[in-house]
């Protein structure tokens, strides 16, 4: 992975709208950029693959968006990027990790388990879909200092 930079937002907003219902707009994007926050992207050959988008705060940081392109997924890459974008906010000196997912989405539950994440919360209405809103479930990791699992 990469730095996203200005000229990136593009090709990571064409991923954001082909695997997210409700999608982060281009404003998003850019305003994380201007932000400081951790923008990175995976790019290989030329293409950009996935994006992760890290709000440090203080010892803690927020994932805010982590996407695949479709063509790559379930191939590892998300596991991949999702570990990294770990180690970064452990080289950063990070304590916690916390992110916010579809109370529907198992398969990004159980990534985030298997990445030491662990539920800590609920938020109720949080996420717009077809019926109105449904829940997010708050997860938190806890970094190990010189790790590089991602394991409480």
């Amino acid at each position: 992975m990469r730095a996203m930079t200005l000229a990136d937002v593009a090709a990571v907003l064409e991923i954001e709208l082909a695997v997210q219902a409700y999608p982060w707009t281009r404003g998003n994007f850019n305003d994380a950029l201007d932000h400081g926050y951790v923008c990175s992207v995976d790019e290989q050959g030329g293409e950009i693959r996935g994006y992760a988008v890290l709000m440090p705060v203080l010892d803690e940081a927020e994932l805010l968006n982590i996407g695949v392109a479709a063509k790559h997924q379930r191939k590892g890459l998300g596991r991949a990027m999702l570990r990294e974008v770990l180690d970064i906010a452990r080289g950063m000196n990070m304590r916690l990790v916390f992110l916010e997912v579809r109370a529907s989405n198992a398969a990004a539950l159980a990534l985030y388990r298997s990445a030491g994440f662990a539920g800590i919360g609920l938020r109720r209405a949080y996420y717009q879909n077809a019926n109105g809103s449904e829940d997010a479930v708050t997860m938190m990791c806890e970094l190990l200092r010189g790790g590089t699992d991602g394991q409480a």
